[in-house]
């Protein structure tokens, strides 16, 4: 299997080598659809990080600075900036050294340097997508550090965000960014079918579609509008119940997945209803409800920062959490989508530092995230849920103090599997939803998905 992912690796790593450096990716990057018979040595198991401790020791010759590979300056490198502010309060000799880096970037340089046996290349800290972890640390488990006994309180995060960065039991990343779900809603447009945010608050996807129907006849707006061709909110809904498109083992679980099937016909249902409407672009789903043409949306929490573009709405949206499935075991009103997780290299210089200033900082530091709140960076370590900043009001969103409820959200995210081929398998499902809309048999669909997706494993 270790074999399989590298040479998917390495053949999306040959492509972006083509396509040069741009912005940071939402997604990994996708394998191939079949293995490249490309063979390697079997690369040693990662390090086991030193525990933390109050005093890190520098490493030789005094030196304490660190180097951070992350993207998007205003929100990562911000955050890691704010992060060594801190740290620097127990330890003034401590610097950062933070290198822009788009995503593609960072993984087409982690291949290059697994796969050449040269780590020197990479630097101390770098931020992985959480949806690559599983995938990078099977084809190269001699490039993160083993953090399970690093003095990191990992109680203390979501458990469904620290399980991205999980392998056989071992915790390889630091969560950030928190991306738990929330269903936003303008209010004034539900107050029009005499609704109210009460009314989709710890509802099921029945009732959602039936409190949808009323807004439709009301007002002649659809809940929302989703891209078609993706799958965001299959995976959301999916997630909310536990499930997931992949066995502990690894093997595909999509044509014996009954909660994957319900999610299908709640899907379907929701687009036969005219409660969703598909759109053919990021551009127009985002303008949908900027421009009132749909009543809200369901995303991670970040979508947030594309909602308050409309200024002219400020006090007219409400979040809530989403609805549950009907039918599905396990069923819960809470998901995740998206979000990232850092990792420490085996090729660091000072472990024990580095552990330490994370241990201090994004799994301890109130401060941070206080500081950190106005760039619309969200914790999913749970304390900070409990400071005074994640209790002010937010006015555009009607003076609910929406970032503690959001932090509460994400503790009550189900964990899920990942799976080194969670790309190729989400893709598979877009296409599957996309063919039972438009009349095909979903368990047709299914097993096709399914039999797409062990072509790749293969």
């Amino acid at each position: 299997m270790k074999r399989k992912i590298l040479a998917a690796l390495l053949a999306s790593t040959m492509v972006l080598s083509l396509v040069g450096c741009g912005g940071g990716s939402s997604e990994a990057p996708a394998a191939p659809a079949a293995d490249s018979g490309a063979a390697t040595e079997e690369a040693p198991a990662a390090e086991e990080a030193p525990a933390a401790d109050a005093e890190a020791p520098a490493a030789a010759g005094g030196d304490e600075t660190l180097t951070v590979w992350c993207w998007d300056p205003a929100f990562n490198l911000n955050a890691m900036y704010e992060a060594e502010k801190v740290y620097q309060k127990d330890h003034p000799n401590f610097k950062l050294n933070v290198v822009e880096t788009p995503w593609d970037d960072i993984q087409t340089k982690v291949t290059t340097a697994a796969t050449s046996g040269d780590l020197s290349t990479l630097p101390d800290i770098f931020l992985m997508q959480d949806n690559a972890f599983q995938k990078n640390v099977m084809a190269f488990p001699d490039v993160c550090m083993d953090l399970t006994n690093s003095g990191i309180d990992y109680s203390q995060f979501a458990a469904g965000k620290t399980a991205y960065s999980v392998i056989d039991g071992k915790n390889y990343g630091v969560p950030f960014d928190n991306g738990a779900v929330v269903a936003c809603y303008r209010t004034d447009i539900l107050e029009q079918a005499g609704l109210t945010i009460d009314d989709f608050t710890d509802i099921t996807f029945d009732q959602y579609i039936e409190n949808g129907k009323k807004v439709l006849e009301a007002t002649g707006k659809p809940l929302i509008s989703m891209q078609a061709g993706e799958c965001d909110l299959i995976m959301m809904m999916l997630q909310s119940a536990g499930a997931s498109l992949f066995n502990e083992d690894g093997t595909a679980n999509i044509v014996s997945n009954d909660t994957l099937k319900t999610v299908m016909e709640t899907y379907k249902s929701l687009k036969d209803a005219g409660v969703l409407t598909e759109v053919n672009s990021w551009d127009e789903y985002v303008g949908d409800f900027v421009s009132g043409n749909v009543a809200g949306t369901i995303n991670g929490c970040w979508i947030m920062a594309s909602i308050q573009t409309a200024e002219d709405q400020k006090g007219n949206w409400a979040i809530t959490n989403m609805p549950s499935l009907v039918g599905a075991a396990n069923a819960t009103n809470y998901s995740n989508n998206g979000g990232s997780s850092w990792a420490v290299t085996t090729k660091c210089a000072n472990p024990d530092l580095a552990c330490d200033f994370l241990a201090k900082t994004f799994a301890g530091s109130n401060e941070l995230y206080d500081n950190i709140l106005p760039s619309g960076a969200l914790a999913t370590w749970a304390p900070a849920g409990d400071s005074s900043a994640y209790a002010e009001p937010n006015e555009f969103f009607g003076g609910d103090a929406v970032s503690a409820k959001i932090v509460d959200f994400a503790t009550k995210v189900p964990t899920n599997i990942t799976g080194a081929y969670y790309y190729e398998a989400r893709n598979a499902v877009a296409t599957a939803i996309t063919n039972y809309i438009n009349g095909a048999d979903l368990d047709t669909e299914l097993q096709t998905a399914e039999q797409t997706v062990n072509f790749n494993m293969q």
